[in-house]
């Protein structure tokens, strides 16, 4: 049931299968941590609103969705379509902790089951938004999937050894108190309910927001064949999401650390990575051409690259 492009994947598993065996179960800190931090943006921020309040919110959003979830979580960590010195490395990683969603070991195994399942023919419908927006809204928020036969999934030395995102994984929630420090020194509670709460509200609905379209409605540049889930690209969040919404293109080339590859597919992303590269902070960026064949892989609509 594997298709090529898993052969070298982080998830081992004896048979497909295992990805539709499981039950999906209300997880209680994940779904306070949403919860508390929604409904503190929401109260807080409608009795502390400033306009200041709100530039900090759109700023800090906007920064740590770029350095931190783009380049930090998802391009580098993940996926090490780039190289970097490694306080850069650690500094993208640590930005995308403060995000919201989880530690950066949770963030790669649930990244890593959700591609290898998505690349099989079958795939549980938690794994793959399969469900309508408002049931997929409730298990993506407040539910965690238990498979009857989890898969090993093998992390390589280079992350598995490293101290400092075990540490991080340990603490990530609490790595939101310094900068609610921090901003309530700055501007008081108006500052920690919009820098903070509502900057954390906005990225873990909008991850699943982004993750639920992503899969269910957009546009098209290429299929994989025998997928149980495509990919679509959402031009409109391309600026909102630092170039996550070209999510077609990523389920072609996984790999690579240019996302927007048409032209017009706005990529912030990519545009701080080519900076970047350009002052000797990142090398060996990797785009389609670099990457390893993939048989599966036919394109339906032409790209200008």
């Amino acid at each position: 049931m594997q298709s090529t492009g898993l052969d070298h994947h982080r998830v081992h598993a004896g048979q497909g299968d295992f990805v539709c065996q499981g039950e999906v179960l209300y997880a209680p800190v994940k779904s306070l941590w949403f919860s508390g931090m929604a409904a503190a943006a929401l109260v807080g921020g409608f009795f502390f609103f400033r306009w200041d309040a709100f530039a900090l919110f759109v700023a800090s959003t906007a920064f740590v969705l770029l350095f931190g979830h783009s380049l930090g979580s998802h391009r580098q960590l993940i996926h090490h379509s780039f190289q970097c010195p490694r306080w850069l490395r650690c500094t993208l990683i640590y930005c995308g902790v403060l995000v919201g969603l989880a530690g950066p070991l949770g963030i790669l195994r649930q990244h890593e089951l959700r591609d290898y399942a998505q690349r099989l023919s079958v795939c549980h419908e938690y794994l793959r938004h399969g469900r309508g927006f408002w049931t997929d809204a409730w298990w993506q928020l407040h539910c965690e999937l238990h498979l009857s036969h989890p898969p090993d999934i093998r992390i390589e030395p280079l992350v598995a050894n490293d101290r400092l995102l075990h540490w991080l994984e340990r603490t990530w929630m609490l790595q939101q108190l310094p900068v609610a420090l921090l901003f309530y020194l700055w501007g008081g509670w108006a500052f920690v309910f919009w820098g903070v709460c509502a900057r954390v509200t906005a990225g873990v609905l909008g991850h699943w927001l982004i993750g639920w379209f992503a899969h269910n409605q957009g546009e098209m540049n290429y299929e994989v064949r025998g997928a149980a889930v495509q990919g679509r690209n959402i031009p409109w969040t391309s600026l909102l999401t630092m170039g996550e919404s070209w999510h077609n293109n990523h389920h072609a080339y996984p790999g690579s650390a240019r996302l927007g590859l048409a032209p017009g597919e706005w990529d912030p992303g990519w545009w701080m990575l080519r900076l970047f590269e350009r002052c000797g902070m990142a090398w060996d960026l990797r785009q389609p051409d670099s990457l390893p064949p993939r048989p599966e892989l036919v394109e339906i609509r032409s790209v200008m690259r």
